[in-house]
């Protein structure tokens, strides 16, 4: 568990945890505490059963905002994406008038990336706090979906060049992926919207169009991942199709071989016959001519097909 007095973008580390219950004169308390701290901060906050309940359940938890007598607590979903699956992780807050703790069970990369946003805009409130580190998260969707879309982009030229049974496990795969992301979205753009109200005590009337702007961006992230699964379908579409003018291609490749050796098969079916009269039969270079024969016919139904574009 990390203390730290944040007073117009300076931290300044607090050792005693009994020091954050009393308001400082400047700034706020931010406590960054991981889920085995919570035993130590409920009593000192007053944390309500249910959110530290929430915090210390190995569901994975819906985003929202619920709203106590001294608090807010706030569950948003950090995002990740390593190529082959999306991971989201809970970042759970406890916003108070004098203080903010964010708790999670894995590191998050956004409270890193939040630091110097502080620090840049000399933020003294908890309410600003949250904004940015919303504002961050949200961003980071923006991030991970240009990935999918380059991701869905690769796959779709990869298909077209030369098609793999193992593209439609990573066609299904990632189409779940963003089937199941988009089930987050909803309720993760609820809680924004909710932030954009005015009449949370906890929150400056002031932020209300930040968090609009920040909720706006929300309705393009869900519009962009709507794109995606259209797209994955319409990519699915493709390397079915693209199996399917293969086998059609390989099958035409067959028949013209076997259309080629058709009357080649004829002639030598006709000279294995045990019979004494056939024509040419004893002449001294008949096989050879019967060869040529066969070797001129063969080539010209092989231009003929390439000509008729049949191979």
């Amino acid at each position: 568990m990390k203390i730290r007095l944040v007073s117009n973008g300076i931290f300044t580390t607090i050792d005693d945890i009994n020091d954050t219950l009393i308001p400082p004169k400047e700034g706020f308390y931010w406590i960054d505490a991981d889920v085995e701290d919570l035993t130590v901060l409920q009593p000192l906050f007053s944390m309500h059963d249910l959110a530290v309940e929430d915090c210390l359940s190995e569901e994975e938890q819906r985003p929202k905002i619920e709203i106590y007598e001294s608090h807010y607590f706030i569950v948003i979903n950090s995002i990740r994406f390593d190529d082959e699956e999306i991971f989201l992780r809970a970042l759970n807050i406890f916003l108070g008038r004098h203080f903010i703790i964010t708790v999670t069970k894995q590191k998050i990369n956004e409270l890193r990336s939040l630091k110097p946003v502080l620090w840049e805009q000399e933020v003294s409130s908890p309410d600003y706090f949250l904004y940015h580190l919303v504002d961050i998260v949200v961003d980071n969707y923006f991030l991970v979906g240009d990935r999918i879309d380059n991701r869905i982009e690769a796959l779709e030229e990869d298909i077209l060049m030369h098609t793999k049974k193992s593209h439609l496990n990573e066609i299904i795969g990632l189409r779940g992926e963003i089937l199941w992301l988009k089930k987050i979205l909803g309720p993760q753009r609820d809680v924004i919207a909710t932030l954009n109200k005015k009449d949370l005590k906890l929150i400056d009337d002031q932020l209300q169009k930040y968090f609009s702007d920040i909720y706006e961006n929300a309705l393009k992230i869900a519009e962009s991942f709507d794109t995606y699964r259209d797209l994955m379908g319409n990519l699915r579409e493709a390397y079915q199709s693209s199996v399917s003018n293969r086998a059609n291609e390989i099958m035409r490749v067959f028949t013209a071989i076997t259309t080629i050796f058709m009357p080649l098969t004829f002639i030598t079916g006709i000279y294995g016959m045990n019979f004494d009269f056939i024509p040419g039969l004893h002449l001294k270079l008949g096989s050879y001519i019967l060869l040529g024969i066969m070797l001129v016919l063969g080539i010209s139904m092989f231009f003929i097909f390439r000509k008729k574009e049949w191979l």
